[in-house]
Formats: structure tokens, sequence, C-alpha cells
């Protein structure tokens, strides 16, 4: 007989709409397949079975996270197939800075109101994530929570699960004074600080339709939903040929949080803000927000969304591979001893 509660429905779930969505997102999932899913969407439990040709001593390296308050601009837009992106890249990047390839993926989605077409939207964008970064995206879970969310909003978070030999993991131990600091072009904003980003620009009650002259023609809804970079397949080509000594995923708390992780202690990472590529979206933030530099240094990537730490005689290469991968690679710093962790020289204080 086929589930169906009335019951159920009339108290404001209704799991016909989640069936429906389940059929609609097979499509997305199935492109991930190729990467190593084993089992069918619908199951009690994701399966995945590695290949571990090579390797010596494999470790398992997770990461979570959501999109957070990005979320209110995919809203306000009626946009939702584009921050599954920014909900895999987040986790993935992370992983990698350990030296992992991710695996595979799962997804949680919690809603006032299923709706499938758009749940399968946001399924949409999670699977494009998953090809960007080769992995699979092996199950998940929509949970409708009447009452508890309004109809027309969500919730999304997710992990990934990577893999790399012992022998590769990246030990921050191996930095040493003179390495050079490489940074990698961010997308923009990426997906953190956006609490700050809807109070400067005043979100709810803007037209996000406006073009203004700074963004070259993009309106500044599609700026801000912009999907965070996924950095898998430079950085794969890389760990293929260079082994680095750091690397640093520049989320929340920016440059001044992010980088020293990947620091042992008496080291700093010297970086010149003039070899920096600042994005309009950062200046018209600070200038609007009337915030100080080094705050915005201090919560944003601006404009940086990796940050590769090498030895002197690998740079050059490492950039080249980071290039011929398709992104925008260059020297942004050195490593010197001493100092806090992080110095911007040239930065307005």
């Amino acid at each position: 007989m086929k589930s169906q509660s009335e019951s159920y429905k009339e108290a404001g779930v209704d799991i016909t709409s989640g069936y429906r969505a389940v059929e609609l997102m097979k499509e997305h999932v199935a492109k991930t397949m190729v990467f190593g899913n084993t089992a069918p969407v619908g199951g009690f439990g994701g399966l995945f079975q590695p290949d571990l040709t090579g390797m010596e001593e494999p470790v398992l390296v997770s990461g979570t996270d959501g999109v957070g308050t990005k979320l209110k601009l995919a809203f306000l837009q009626d946009r939702h197939d584009t921050v599954g992106i920014d909900c895999v890249a987040m986790c993935v990047n992370d992983i990698l800075c350990v030296g992992a390839k991710p695996l595979f993926f799962l997804d949680y989605i919690a809603c006032g109101k299923n709706v499938p077409e758009k749940i399968a939207d946001i399924v949409k964008g999670v699977a494009d994530g998953c090809v960007q970064s080769e992995c699979s995206l092996i199950g998940g879970e929509t949970a409708e929570m009447p009452g508890f969310y309004p109809e027309d909003e969500y919730d999304l978070a997710g992990f990934a699960v990577g893999i790399v030999d012992k022998k590769k993991v990246i030990d921050r131990n191996s930095v040493k004074e003179g390495d050079v600091i490489i940074g990698i072009a961010s997308s923009g904003i990426h997906s953190n600080g956006y609490s700050l980003v809807r109070k400067v620009f005043d979100v709810e009650n803007q037209d996000l339709t406006v073009k203004p002259e700074e963004l070259g023609g993009k309106t500044l809804g599609e700026v801000l939903l912009t999907p965070t970079k996924i950095y898998v397949k430079p950085m794969l080509a890389l760990f293929k040929e260079i082994q680095p000594h750091g690397v640093m995923h520049i989320t929340g708390g920016g440059f001044y949080e992010n980088i020293p992780r990947g620091l042992p202690e008496g080291f700093s990472a010297k970086i010149s803000k003039d070899s920096l590529e600042v994005p309009a979206v950062f200046k018209m933030l600070m200038e609007k927000g009337g915030i100080p530099e080094r705050d915005m240094f201090n919560t944003y990537n601006m404009g940086t969304g990796m940050t590769v730490v090498v030895d002197e005689k690998d740079a050059d290469r490492a950039i080249e591979i980071i290039n011929d991968a398709g992104e925008k690679a260059k020297a942004i710093g050195r490593i010197v001893k001493g100092g806090e962790g992080v110095i911007i020289t040239g930065l307005d204080e």
C-alpha cells in the first residue's frame, strides 16, 4: 500500500511531498555517482567503496559546515540552485588543508514546508558542488518542520569525508622562515560574514536587481549570492607534485584567524597588501559600512580564498600548477620568525 498520512498532513507535514522531492533530486545525485557511489538514493545509509591503491596508511578526514545567513539572499531572490555549492565548498575546502582528497558528501535540509521543486533545486547545487569536488553525494536528509521554520525558509548543512595517505598529511611544523605564501583568488565574499553584509547593504529593504557601476554590470543580488569557490581540482593537482608546508582556507575570521591555524608557534605570515587583488564588493562593503580595513581582513577573505605555504624553490612551479588548473594564484608574502601570526604591510590601521 502506498505510504501516506492525512493526519500528519493536517499537522503540516506532507510525506508525499518528500517522496516527490526524492524523485526530482535523483537526476542531480546521479551526476556524482561516477566518483564511487555504490548505493541508490533512498536507503538508510550511504555506501562508498574507496580506492586505496598506492596508499600505505590511509587516514580519513572529515569536515562539516553550513551556509549560514547567506541563505537569506537566496530567500529574497527566490533562487536556490547555488547555495548547495556553498555548502559543499565550506566542507571540502577545509579538508584540503590537511592534504585530503574528498570522497563523499551528505547534506541536511531542514525546512518549514517541503516544496519538492525547491528541495530539488537545493540538491542540484549540492550535486554541482560535488561534481566540482570530484566526490559522491551518497545521501542526506530533508526534514519538514512546520512551526519551527517559516514556510518559505530552510537551513542547509552538510559534511564531507576525504582521505589522505598518512605520510602526505600536511604538517604545519614543516613551515620555516623564508617559505613563500601563495594566495589563490576567491569568487567573492564566499559564505561567511553575511550578518554584517545584510546589515550594511540592508538587503531586506534593498532592490537587489540594481547594478552598481562598481560591480561591472552585475546586480548586487547576483554578486552577493555568488557561490563559494571550490579549490579541489587545483589543490589535488598541486598535491601530486609538491608537498605544501601549509594550506589555509580563508573563511570566517579572515586572514587573522585562519592563517595562524596553519603555522607553528613562533612564526608569522608577512603579507603585502599591495600584492592582493581586492574585489569591488569588499570595497563597497567597507565604505558603505564604515568598516575599518583591519576589521575587513579579520572577517572576510578579501579576494584570497585559499593560501598555500611552500618552500621557496617550489613557489614558481606551485603557482604554475594552480594557474594551469584554471585558478588565479600569485605570491603574496613570506613566512617570518616572531610576530603575532599575521602581518599585513600597508594596511590602514
